[in-house]
């Protein structure tokens, strides 16, 4: 096992899409209020360590369930090409599991002050559960993933949990309105997946079931049209009901363009062709959630 292909396995490029929520959620945060740098920190760092368990986790999966075969639409990675073995996947996998386990650990205690009280133990419980859903969407006896729930999952941990997450231990107050820019990172992020399952259906069909599969091409392809337009929506409305109202809080509109250029691909390409539309989205939904963030700190 080299270190390239650890790298290779661990998929980079997803990274800029797990921060994009919790950059929206702390910079939601921070206007009005004291935050700790550490808190910050640590919240970044299990963040990256919880997408690469999911990324090494879902390559396991995948290959002991025979979903990565030579006919993979996507990228190839390091089990299928013979640089890792599955024994070390494995135990890369351990060493990320445990690894997220100790810096969440670490962030909830910083953000509290103490792990022994109700709230940072509801938080330890909500980290255990992203633990376990990073591990068991390929992952198990019953891997959610192949069952049709990836959607619901990822609009759950990579959109309310990372933003409402971010913004809450950045301030440690609530707000509700929170849950609109929350649920607009996870419309994106289930584009994310859904645009991931589009390319991969013909060869995904022999072994797993999802949303896209339901759905069949061409309604697959009106439902990434939709993920991406509520998005917008949702994000709009928080903007027009935040007080006091400022211009500046439409920032996110300088983001607009890779999000027409991915939906023009996703209505004009197919199969292998689809993949640029992935890494353009993750952009996309990055600058969208960092302009989102600095808007609305003026």
């Amino acid at each position: 096992m080299t270190a390239k292909a650890c790298v290779r396995s661990m998929r980079l490029r997803t990274l800029p899409l797990s921060l994009a929520g919790i950059a929206l959620g702390v910079l939601l945060a921070v206007r009005d209020h004291d935050f700790n740098v550490l808190t910050l920190i640590l919240l970044a760092l299990t963040t990256v360590s919880l997408q690469v368990l999911s990324n090494l986790s879902n390559e396991l999966g995948d290959t002991l369930s025979g979903t990565d075969r030579s006919d993979r639409q996507g990228i190839h990675y390091s089990i299928q090409d013979g640089e890792m073995t599955v024994p070390e996947m494995k135990r890369l996998i351990g060493c990320f599991a445990g690894l997220s386990c100790l810096l969440g650990f670490g962030m909830v205690r910083s953000a509290f002050g103490t792990v022994l009280q109700p709230l940072p133990l509801a938080f330890l419980a909500l980290g255990a559960a992203a633990v376990w859903a990073a591990m068991h969407y390929t992952l198990g006896r019953h891997p959610y993933g192949y069952r049709g729930l990836g959607d619901l999952f990822v609009f759950v941990f990579f959109g309310l949990a990372t933003v409402c997450g971010g913004y809450f231990l950045t301030c440690l107050e609530w707000d509700w309105m929170i849950l609109l820019p929350a649920a607009a990172i996870g419309c994106f992020s289930v584009g994310v997946l859904n645009v991931n399952n589009i390319r991969d259906m013909k060869s995904d069909a022999a072994t797993r079931v999802t949303v896209a599969m339901k759905m069949g091409d061409r309604r697959a392809r009106a439902y990434q049209t939709a993920l991406i337009a509520a998005g917008w929506v949702l994000m709009t409305a928080y903007a027009l009901a935040f007080r006091p109202f400022s211009p500046w809080h439409f920032l996110y509109f300088a983001a607009a363009l890779p999000f027409v250029r991915h939906l023009k691909g996703v209505w004009t390409l197919w199969d292998r062709d689809l993949d640029p539309m992935l890494p353009l989205l993750v952009l996309a939904t990055a600058s969208f959630a960092a302009l989102g963030g600095i808007g609305f700190l003026f």
